[in-house]
């Protein structure tokens, strides 16, 4: 094979693993994608190794590989924690994935390699700090200081979402449940299930936030209202953010992303609760969309 001018990303998600390979501009080259085998590492190990070699086989050219997860690995013992994907939890996933592919990987966790892929060709191209949010099924985030990911020394950076919600109202105390074991963390609030919940907890109905987001276009009030609160809160959270890391750029992503009227809305409110004068700090939506995750593990490595 030719000498390693291409790099692969590996997005290692709980129900689908999707690879991608970028030439030396960024350009996407291939992309395969497939199921996530159910509760076997084993097996999972090595749906990767087929996914590198069948892209490696095509393109014939050997590339580095970068790997995101729902995770992270523990600067104490070398094995993954705090990851969804319960699975992986307790194993040495690179050295286990740098065995049987005869290379040195790079693994992050997955809201970590959204951030770098937005920072380096993404909505965040060319921003000194850029902090890159996943709201979704959960709450995540990820650090970029001028085009480096910033992990820490416990590879917690970022994870704003099991924070407590700032400046909490009274009604919003002790605040849910969280399976972190805490109550009222951000993740119990701005997730998708969170604004799912504060909808039904106002109105007895079971919506998705796609439909209470519809119904607020229609005039509902109720779904008004929720999206307001959402919104607030949202403001409140990412203030937090910037009074200690003062980024030039917010990226969102995520399912709750889509929400197109937080972009102008919470940069409105979030003047009131930012410890300055005045807010420059940007919120955008991604340019990679869903294909930052994949794109922003494949940056992980440096073209040699």
């Amino acid at each position: 094979m030719a000498s390693e001018r291409i790099r692969i990303g590996i997005d290692l998600g709980g129900t689908k693993i999707e690879a991608i390979a970028l030439g030396e501009g960024g350009e996407e080259l291939a992309r395969r994608r497939v199921a996530t085998p159910r509760r076997d590492y084993e097996k999972t190990l090595g749906v990767i190794v087929k996914l590198v070699e069948g892209i490696e086989g095509e393109l014939k050219a050997r590339g580095s590989v970068g790997i995101g997860i729902p995770g992270m690995i523990s600067p104490a013992t070398g094995l993954i924690k705090n990851a969804n994907s319960t699975v992986l939890i307790s194993h040495a996933l690179d050295k286990d994935l740098r065995q049987a592919l005869g290379r040195e990987i790079r693994i992050a966790n997955d809201a970590n390699c959204f951030a770098i892929s937005e920072a380096v060709d993404g909505a965040a191209a060319g921003a000194e700090v850029v902090f890159g949010v996943i709201v979704g099924t959960g709450t995540g985030g990820g650090i970029v200081v001028r085009g480096k990911v910033l992990t820490g020394p416990n590879a917690i950076a970022g994870e704003w979402g099991h924070n407590p919600l700032p400046w909490p109202r009274a009604e919003e105390l002790p605040g849910p449940d969280c399976y972190c074991g805490k109550k009222g963390c951000i993740e119990t609030f701005l997730s998708g299930p969170g604004m799912a919940r504060d909808y039904l907890k106002t109105t007895g109905k079971s919506l998705d936030p796609a439909e209470i987001v519809t119904l607020a276009s229609h005039g509902e009030e109720a779904a008004a209202a929720c999206l307001d609160r959402y919104e607030d809160r949202m403001a409140r959270g990412l203030a937090h953010v910037i009074n200690i890391l003062d980024p030039t750029i917010i990226v969102l992503g995520g399912g709750m992303s889509n929400i197109q009227r937080l972009y102008t809305n919470v940069p409105k409110l979030w003047g009131r609760y930012v410890f300055s004068d005045y807010v420059d700090t940007r919120l955008v939506p991604p340019r990679h969309g869903e294909s930052s995750g994949v794109r922003g593990a494949a940056w992980l490595w440096p073209l040699r």
